[in-house]
């Protein structure tokens, strides 16, 4: 067998499909929606967390029907794998004053809370009127640190999850859908 062909085959992760991407598709244009509703006249800022957020930030801002504004931050509580990192990593951030602006901050997902709990740290300090919190994935059995998600895409269970954003290891996040990635005994 071609060793290329071999190798491509054994890098390739086992998983199951848990949310397609008809399924996705539906609950982003339904958040898209309620959030436009609910911030009709505010004039908000939407700050993405690189890069986990990317393509569910992509379709939610394609289905808000107000103006909105768009910044991003990098942050991550895992470095390169599945395992996560008791520190949070941040660089960059709003260009913008945040200074009594309405800000949504969009996560892919929200499991420990520990990067979400730091951002909104940060965020604090420029006094904006309101932040909030917008994930299309919440997983509340992580939870170590509490966090208050006001739009919920979907709850996940303690699985390790890819595509639509989500990585291992910086791959995977171009795949259309959300699956888990199974164990090596399944």
């Amino acid at each position: 067998m071609n060793s290329s062909k071999e190798k491509a085959r054994n890098d390739a992760r086992k998983f199951e499909l848990l949310y397609s991407q008809d399924v996705i598709a539906r609950r982003i244009k339904e958040m898209g929606r309620q959030i436009s509703r609910d911030y009709k006249d505010k004039d908000p800022v939407f700050l993405g967390v690189l890069k986990g957020c990317i393509l569910f930030l992509a379709d939610l801002i394609r289905n808000i029907s107000i103006p909105i504004e768009l910044e991003f931050i990098n942050a991550s509580s895992y470095n390169d794998g599945v395992e996560r990192d008791k520190e949070v990593i941040m660089d960059g951030g709003p260009r913008i004053s945040l200074t009594g602006r309405h800000v949504l901050l969009v996560e892919g997902i929200v499991d420990s809370g520990h990067t979400a709990v730091e951002i909104f740290k940060k965020i604090k300090l420029e006094e904006p009127a309101s932040i909030e919190m917008v994930s299309l994935l919440n997983k509340p059995n992580c939870r170590k640190m509490p966090v208050e998600i006001k739009y919920v895409g979907f709850e996940a269970k303690d699985y390790f999850l890819i595509g639509f954003g989500l990585d291992q290891a910086q791959k995977y996040r171009n795949l259309p859908f959300i699956g888990r990635v199974l164990t090596k005994d399944k």
